[in-house]
């Protein structure tokens, strides 16, 4: 049994994780949702990964670069000492584009000493479907794909790539480097060059994270750590944001809740859309945006839950049976069939995030006017199928209900379009919106609540409860002394919540009762706790949440309840948006120091 003690690196075309001991164990190129080069993580033998090991192992250790995306692992040996840097390249160039390509570098910087290390680099192209071949060329180690569709990588390095290709050791008397790529490298690759992507790469992270803007008295680490795995799940081309990294880490170890989730949910990605605006990164909303407009279909054409992100509607899901799974947990998906699930609640978020960007940047008329039709589909859609059943925020795959979530996503839908509708001066929309929004409101005080629970429940005529009713005081449907959400509170911390951890329900699904607590769930509750008046409680449970989180301040989808260990696919974008949320509301403050953030210049590698 593993905790998830990964490391993410990326550039906002693709990420890798890193294990604390230096391996790297998923990287998909080019893209995020590329087929996998390294996927030890879900098949140890057959999945591929590329190690690099120190001989006669005292001691390691793992941190990021503050205030970056570049993670160092630091070995102690008998022999030596050494730090192994991992890093995407991205950095400005010519004023306006990225520099961000798929490459990952990892360069060896001896400390002191000459220590040794095992190099063993197995890439298993096409999710390890492919059999593969490495053949040495003049300046680099090509491996191609020999059977199934045609992929190819590319490896450079100072040390003997005939050895490395071997699985040769070392002795480390000078720095190294290995440069993997899915492109043949046009200018010359030597430690120079290496050092220059270092630098640039290093002063474009510290500049993003420079211009961030939030007050906060405590918990600016955690903060900032979060805001920098967003930024990692966006993708540069489009403007999308995935969920996380990953396929088929499971919610459960040994369970089928395995679901792949390198694409951009609607709903998902426009909270965290909102976070990132508040932290003062703007360009992230209004490059959201333009997917928006890309993606969303204009008039009667049905809006999904989620799209690939370049905007691929059809995420049609297959099974990688070749492969054992995390710890065993199969089957393993590629793709994601909720794609084409009916969730009334994606609209409410989605004109919410609209709403914040018509109310907070200035946009030319034909963006206005786009939005506007865009807007006007939705309020059509939401008026013709709010009281319909669906398949509720957590994705049920056989189950349509009258789900509370979804009636209440509907009327906020209501809300931000009549609000909308005012900012353009369209008073009669206005009026008609909130009438319908003022149905909803009453068809969910009605049958939403029920007397014999004391709470809001699951769904209509139920008597589950679900942790996604603690969002209608942040959501503006209810106020927080407002009895029933108080109720709705205390009930749902009664049957939810265990050993400072949430379920996000606890009736039967299409595969069982949950088994771990939802991370974004505890969240949720911590600030529901707070604004009801329970502060003490709200940051007892903040911090021992905290405590959950890998080495390296990460989160993933789940937390399991006995063991406390993360489950579910990584880093996820829903616990760190709500980590920065609850942060913010616990310990909203002073002004964030960026005193400590230093920009290096051109020359040798240097950190802190």
């Amino acid at each position: 049994m593993k905790n998830m003690n990964y490391g993410v690196i990326g550039n906002c075309s693709s990420a890798a994780l890193i294990s604390e001991k230096g391996s790297l164990e998923w990287l998909c190129l080019p893209h995020f949702d590329s087929p996998s080069i390294f996927a030890s993580i879900l098949d140890k033998n057959k999945g591929g990964e590329f190690s690099i090991a120190p001989e006669n192992l005292l001691s390691s250790t793992q941190r990021y670069l503050p205030n970056t995306n570049i993670l160092v692992t630091s070995f102690r040996t008998v022999d030596g000492a050494f730090d192994l840097i991992d890093f995407m390249p991205r950095y400005k160039y010519d004023g306006s584009g990225y520099h961000c390509p798929p490459d990952i570098i990892r360069y060896i910087k001896v400390r002191e000493g000459e220590p040794v290390i095992m190099v063993d680099f197995n890439p298993a192209l096409n999710y390890g479907l492919s059999r593969t071949v490495t053949e040495i060329k003049n300046h680099y180690a090509k491996t191609t794909s020999r059977s199934g569709n045609y992929e190819s990588i590319y490896l450079y390095s100072n040390l003997s790539l005939k050895e490395v290709i071997e699985g040769g050791s070392f002795r480390l008397e000078k720095d190294s480097y290995f440069l993997l790529s899915y492109n043949e490298k046009i200018p010359g690759i030597d430690i120079e060059y290496v050092n220059l992507e270092y630098q640039l790469t290093r002063a474009y992270w510290m500049s993003w994270v420079a211009r961030s803007t939030f007050s906060v008295s405590a918990y600016c680490d955690e903060i900032l750590r979060s805001l920098l795995a967003l930024k990692l799940l966006s993708f540069q081309p489009t403007g999308a944001l995935l969920a996380a990294v990953t396929t088929s880490l499971p919610e459960t170890a040994g369970s089928e809740r395995n679901w792949d989730y390198r694409y951009c949910w609607i709903r998902d990605a426009s909270m965290a859309i909102s976070v990132l605006v508040r932290m003062g990164h703007i360009n992230a909303a209004k490059r959201y945006m333009e997917f928006i407009l890309k993606v969303v279909p204009f008039k009667d054409d049905k809006i999904q839950i989620m799209y690939g992100i370049r905007g691929e509607k059809n995420l049609a899901e297959r099974l990688l049976t070749h492969l054992s799974g995390y710890e065993n947990s199969t089957p393993v998906r590629v793709g994601n069939a909720a794609f084409n699930q009916k969730q009334n609640d994606i609209y409410g978020v989605l004109l919410d995030v609209i709403y914040l960007f018509l109310s907070t940047f200035r946009c030319d008329l034909h963006t206005k006017e786009s939005l506007w039709t865009i807007v006007r589909s939705i309020t059509r859609t939401v008026t013709e199928s709010w009281n319909e059943p669906d398949r509720g925020i957590w994705e049920f795959r056989s189950q349509k209900k009258h789900f509370t979530f979804s009636k209440l996503l509907c009327w906020m839908a209501m809300d931000r379009a009549s609000l909308i509708a005012s900012l353009f001066e369209k008073e009669d929309y206005s009026r008609s919106w909130r009438e319908i929004r003022d149905l909803i409101r009453d068809d969910i005080m009605s049958k939403g609540w029920s007397n014999e629970t004391g709470s809001f429940t699951q769904y209509y005529g139920g008597d589950y409860l679900d942790a996604a009713n603690l969002l209608m005081e942040p959501l503006g449907f209810l106020s927080a002394q407002d009895p029933q959400y108080i109720a709705t509170v205390k009930k749902t911390e009664e049957r939810l919540c265990h050993n400072g951890l949430m379920f996000r329900y606890r009736n039967e699904d299409d595969f069982g009762k949950p088994e771990s607590s939802f991370t974004l769930c505890s969240f949720w509750m911590i600030s529901a706790l707070y604004k009801t008046g329970e502060k003490e409680k709200a940051y007892r449970m903040f911090e021992k949440l905290l405590s959950h989180s890998n080495h390296l301040g990460l989160f993933s989808e789940d937390i399991e309840f006995a063991t406390g260990r993360l489950l579910g696919n990584f880093p996820q974008a829903y616990s760190h948006l709500a980590l920065i949320d609850t942060a913010t509301l616990l310990y909203g403050s002073d002004k964030l120091d960026t005193g400590n953030l230093e920009i290096v210049e051109k020359g040798e590698l240097s950190y802190k």
